[in-house]
């Protein structure tokens, strides 16, 4: 009877064992583990985080000077009126402000330009822009949401305005000397370039692009703080004696010091019989994992290659690079859809302003259209060869009844003719496709 007491105790401490630190009980640690527990960074933190790190200033600036680093191309019929429009931004200095802009609306998730106009009649802030009483757009301000105190956004689900913003109370506190004067207006969306990409629903202010990625920046940090550890104690001496044992703490203190200033420079050891003293190496193994795991990680959460984020060279690409080609891509996308609708309000603007370029102008009436300037290249030999493809693609394409003639014409060549450009087209099994040709011209060389 013992023996079967001794069997079942045997089997429930099995049981206990097993149970102990299994899946989904209040022992296990996964269990204990919340995702989705939020972080939410206030103004004061971002800046800290943005102020303290290079990789975090990488991370918020070189998609915001890749978007505007080459600019773009006004095409228009009217040469003149073209250069025209040109000039005029750049003594707006639009360039800068909308690289700042969208630096802004990755580090706080708003950013802005305000648009300062001169009208024909009086008006407040608060009050839509009317485009026919403009007389000049006279400068041209980025700010973040750090200015703004409040957002008014449309959530009338059945108006044709829902979600987006209307209105927004901008801080306008000036300081002279040690005095501060504060003031707050309403400023109407009209009078004002927003750029948001990030903002959830239940929320009016975007989200800045560090709070998702606290938790990878704070292991990078980690990473960097251990790194530094094993780098300064990469190598250290152990002296060992019988003697040790007898000396009191300051004696060991006092002993330590000695050593340490005696054989710092490796000079020679001088110790008695039954001493040793020997070099000991930290262990690096695995270290190169855990940090290649850091990197990519990092990478994966800015949606940045990790030379790019690193700062490689702007618009440089070998034939292996894939993931900076379809970085590339994805700015190219930013611009087109988050970009352009701003700039083609801005020149907008300047067409209807009566001083600006010698007249008031319908935009309508002319035909203008912005074609933002590639952000690499390749060399002539594979950028032929992607033509080609390009061109083998396209007569598929018409061969099947995929698309017209006309269609590929303008996609290619655009409504004013025939440029150096190459617009690239097709799924992603068509970029690919092309990947793949520019690798294999990479490690082939110049075919001569």
């Amino acid at each position: 009877m013992d023996n079967l007491s001794s069997l079942e105790q045997a089997k429930q401490m099995r049981n206990d064992f097993m149970q102990g630190n299994g899946k989904a009980n209040s022992k296990d640690k996964l269990t204990r583990q919340t995702p989705g527990v939020r972080r939410k960074l206030s103004h004061p933190d971002i800046s800290a985080l943005y102020a303290d790190s290079r990789i975090v200033q990488n991370i918020i600036e070189i998609p915001a000077e890749d978007m505007t680093r080459n600019w773009f191309t006004l095409r228009m019929k009217d040469d003149k009126l073209a250069r025209d429009i040109m000039s005029k931004l750049a003594d707006l200095k639009a360039k800068e402000a909308f690289k700042k802009m969208r630096l802004f609306e990755r580090l706080r998730g708003d950013g802005f330009i305000s648009l300062g106009v001169t009208q024909a009649s009086k008006f407040t802030l608060g009050d839509p822009m009317a485009m026919d009483k403009l007389l000049s757009v006279d400068y041209l301000h980025a700010f973040s949401s750090l200015k703004v105190n409040e957002f008014l956004i449309n959530e009338d689900v059945f108006n044709i305005r829902y979600g987006q913003l209307e209105q927004v109370k901008i801080n306008r506190a000036s300081r002279e000397g040690t005095q501060t004067i504060e003031s707050e207006s309403s400023v109407h969306v009209s009078r004002l370039l927003h750029d948001q990409t990030r903002r959830l629903e239940d929320e009016y202010q975007g989200q800045s692009l560090l709070e998702p990625m606290h938790d990878i920046l704070t292991v990078l940090d980690t990473s960097l703080w251990s790194v530094g550890q094993i780098l300064h104690d990469f190598t250290f001496k152990v002296y060992s004696s019988k003697d040790i044992e007898n000396l009191s703490t300051q004696d060991k203190q006092e002993l330590s010091m000695i050593m340490d200033f005696m054989f710092r420079t490796e000079a020679l050891a001088m110790i008695g019989e039954g001493e040793t003293l020997k070099k000991e190496t930290t262990s690096v193994a695995g270290i190169k994992d855990l940090l290649d795991y850091v990197w990519d990680y990092l990478a994966g959460t800015a949606r940045m290659p990790k030379t790019v984020i690193k700062g490689q060279e702007a618009g440089t690409i070998t034939g292996a690079q894939y993931d900076v080609m379809n970085y590339y891509s994805r700015i190219v996308a930013s611009q087109e859809n988050e970009m352009k609708p701003l700039l083609e309000k801005l020149i907008r603007m300047l067409m209807w302003s009566e001083k600006d370029l010698g007249g008031r102008i319908d935009p309508d009436s002319v035909e203008w259209e912005i074609k933002f300037n590639p952000l690499w290249s390749v060399d002539s030999e594979t950028d032929a060869k992607i033509r080609k493809l390009t061109a083998e693609t396209d007569q598929i394409y018409i061969t099947n009844g995929v698309t017209t003639v006309d269609e590929v014409r303008n996609a290619r060549f655009g409504q004013f003719g025939l440029t150096d450009e190459l617009k690239m087209s097709g799924d992603s099994a068509d970029i690919d496709h092309m990947a793949s040709e520019i690798y294999k011209s990479y490690l082939e060389g110049p075919q001569w």
